[in-house]
């Protein structure tokens, strides 16, 4: 009865009703944004890593993410390979270097990743089907995402990466991350032509393969166990947790995108708790009425909640629409890893009905003024 009552006071003033739907709309509208930002941005850090093959990665003890991985003794694949359970171990080495755009002589940083092309590193299509070509001298693999500001990214074309030329042999698409603008991959034979002051002997990330039936997590922490201490193992599942806690606490993701999350939805509260007082105001000879004709304060209250919760679950419907489609085009611009997940669309949900129950709460003191007598 009370969901009858509060839908029909709801379609009374479709105008006013339709400006407290909208306030809702675009509080929650912001908080899939900001959630969409908070939760993406780790991914988008772990978007490299999680397109190479490995069950356990040895990074070095300074590692702090990706681009900041510092390097450690390549000797530490051998010792890892004398474990049983261990499979393979490949070196792999990256270090930004100076694009330079011949039209405009302006350099740019770009993002260079190489290993020996005779091993399969990356579960990239476009790099395994041209991997053999990287085994000509002064090549490179270019990722489609590379920004405009580079030129245009064509097989065949010549380019000058920290003052040595090198070929363009096709393009890959991957995305870049937050490596940078620009990303590629060479043979570690042609790293070391690009960086002169690298060496075979220091690599940036040692990925691990291990026999079918070995458990990750006890074969790292023997790594970690037997390796000197400039060397630690990770499982994807830790090195995942690096990543996150490096990039919502340690940088200002987690406070931006978090913050405005809670402040989108103070917005909407704000706005729904105005709306509400002001629509019970408009509305107390209808009260008044009800409680007449017996309705108590309790039974008004939950009418108010429930005219709430009707507005906020619509609101929560037309804002998820949006943000799913504001979503694509965030993806396809960018290449961030934002999707929508059911767990974000539950919380949200559940953050919708608590805003809007809790609003509601706070404007029904305003019922205290329906009084019958006011009706004579």
């Amino acid at each position: 009865m009370r969901t009858l009552v509060a839908w029909r006071m709801l379609t009374h003033e479709t105008r006013r009703s339709l400006l407290a739907i909208t306030g809702i709309v675009v509080a929650l509208l912001l908080v899939f944004l900001q959630l969409g930002f908070y939760f993406s941005v780790p991914r988008g850090g772990m978007l490299i890593l999680d397109s190479m093959r490995f069950d356990v990665l040895l990074v070095s003890k300074d590692y702090i993410y990706q681009s900041q991985s510092s390097d450690f003794p390549r000797r530490r694949l051998y010792q890892a390979l004398a474990l049983p359970e261990v499979a393979g171990a490949a070196a792999f080495y990256q270090a930004s270097g100076e694009w330079m755009q011949p039209t405009s002589r302006i350099a740019r940083d770009v993002f260079i990743m190489a290993f020996d092309p005779t091993v399969k590193i990356f579960d990239v299509p476009d790099i395994e089907r041209q991997q053999e070509l990287l085994r000509r001298p002064d090549t490179v693999l270019v990722d489609a995402a590379t920004r405009p500001e580079f030129g245009p990214i064509a097989a065949g074309r010549t380019v000058e990466i920290d003052r040595r030329t090198e070929t363009i042999a096709g393009t890959y698409t991957l995305g870049t991350g937050f490596v940078g603008l620009g990303a590629a991959v060479t043979s570690d034979v042609n790293f070391i032509r690009l960086f002169p002051n690298r060496s075979y002997a220091d690599v940036n990330l040692g990925l691990v393969t291990l026999k079918a039936g070995a458990d990750a997590a006890s074969v790292a922490a023997r790594l970690r166990s037997m390796l000197p201490a400039d060397t630690t193992a990770v499982t994807r599942d830790e090195l995942a947790a690096l990543e996150v806690r490096y990039w919502t606490r340690r940088t200002s993701t987690g406070l931006v995108f978090g913050f405005g999350a809670v402040i989108a939805l103070v917005v909407g509260m704000v706005i729904l708790n105005q709306i509400l007082s002001t629509q019970i105001l408009q509305q107390l000879p209808q009260y008044a009425t009800l409680k007449a004709i017996g309705y108590t304060n309790h039974h008004l209250r939950w009418i108010v909640v429930t005219l709430a919760l009707i507005m906020a679950t619509i609101g929560y419907l037309v804002s998820l629409l949006l943000s799913s489609g504001i979503y694509a085009l965030l993806r396809r611009a960018t290449l961030l890893p934002v999707e929508m997940s059911g767990a974000r669309m539950l919380t949200v949900l559940a953050l919708a009905w608590g805003m809007s129950a809790l609003s509601a709460l706070i404007a029904v003191r305003v019922l205290q003024r329906a009084d019958p007598v006011d009706l004579f």
